[in-house]
């Protein structure tokens, strides 16, 4: 078995974490410690030419421009965070937005969605989709081409990405490019094999997950309905493109590799495990270098899923080298 990366060892012991874990927390507690914890794990924050505050109706949005994004007709990634559908912001996955942005030449929007247990299932999900609706509409204000949208995101917005990817096959929804989900949630039955694997020590807990998945879904009979397990739809067939990052250590392991499975075989994807990895690697850039990797290989699917992209790269310096 592939051992523990010692990046992810140093990232398990960084000073400052939250103390109390979560599932000891009530939900604002929970938010508060990630709000006061998560900044001093990230890199220093790059530059970007541009942000932005908007709203699309009640949605907050959080809106970078890199460095090397036009004015007009930019590609645009919707990203959605992860936090388990109960803490979590903009603000928290702002390092992989502004680098994503940079690397790309692109305009990164976020939404502030609504959380559990105040808005449970699919508050959050309406929340998403109605900001990609917003971003096609606004996309002559926003300097993008609506028809260059890619939307990722990671754990719960993993989930939410998938979703919103589904929903944009079936018509309810703008069209998307691709889909890039990072450690994804897509089974909440809580059941595979690595939830016994890695169910402590590691990060996200089992114990972890369960709490997250009894605010959000507190209705047991919801948690098959594949807009909370995207596990379940029927077929994947016609869906975007994808990109499906996982990490070795991570009690999501079994479901993100049972669903990249069936992208692959019913539709298209590219799936990178990181073996020695725990969740919320690419997160912690500060601690783990392999986060960096991991954004290149996101930036490098990118341009696969939008050649326009690869056709732009040799004018934009913005645009980084991406290694293989």
């Amino acid at each position: 078995m592939t051992q523990l990366d010692e990046s992810a060892k140093r990232a398990l012991a960084w000073p400052g974490d939250p103390q109390t874990p979560v599932e000891s927390c009530t939900p604002a507690l929970a938010r508060q410690q990630y709000l006061d914890s998560f900044a001093d794990i990230q890199r220093p924050l790059e530059d970007v030419a541009e942000i932005l505050e908007r709203h699309a109706g009640a949605i907050r949005l959080k809106i970078w421009r890199g460095r090397a994004a036009p004015r007009q007709g930019a590609p645009a990634l919707l990203y959605l965070h992860g936090g388990g559908f109960v803490i979590g912001a903009p603000e928290t996955h702002e390092d992989i937005c502004r680098t994503l942005a940079n690397m790309a030449g692109a305009v990164v929007v976020s939404p502030d969605y609504r959380l559990a247990p105040e808005h449970p299932f699919p508050a959050a999900i309406d929340d998403c989709a109605a900001t990609l609706v917003w971003m096609t509409e606004q996309a002559d204000a926003l300097g993008i081409d609506p028809l260059r949208i890619l939307v990722a995101g990671d754990s719960a917005g993993g989930n939410l990405a998938a979703v919103v990817a589904l929903l944009a096959r079936d018509g309810q929804v703008p069209a998307v490019i691709g889909q890039v989900l990072i450690y994804p949630v897509t089974d909440q039955l809580q059941t595979s094999d690595s939830y016994l694997r890695y169910q402590e020590d590691f990060g996200l807990t089992a114990a972890a997950m369960k709490w997250f998945r009894d605010h959000y879904l507190p209705e047991p009979t919801s948690r098959s309905d594949w807009r909370a397990s995207p596990l379940n739809v029927a077929s994947l067939a016609g869906v975007a493109p994808a990109l499906v990052i996982l990490a070795g250590y991570d009690v999501l392991f079994d479901e993100g590799a049972a669903y990249a499975e069936r992208l692959s075989t019913e539709a298209k994807a590219t799936t990178r495990t990181w073996p020695g990895q725990i969740h919320g690697f690419v997160s912690k850039r500060r601690a783990i270098p392999e986060a960096q990797e991991a954004l290149e290989a996101i930036a490098m699917a990118w341009r696969a899923m939008d050649p326009a992209l690869t056709r732009e790269a040799g004018t934009r310096a913005g645009l980084k080298p991406i290694r293989a």
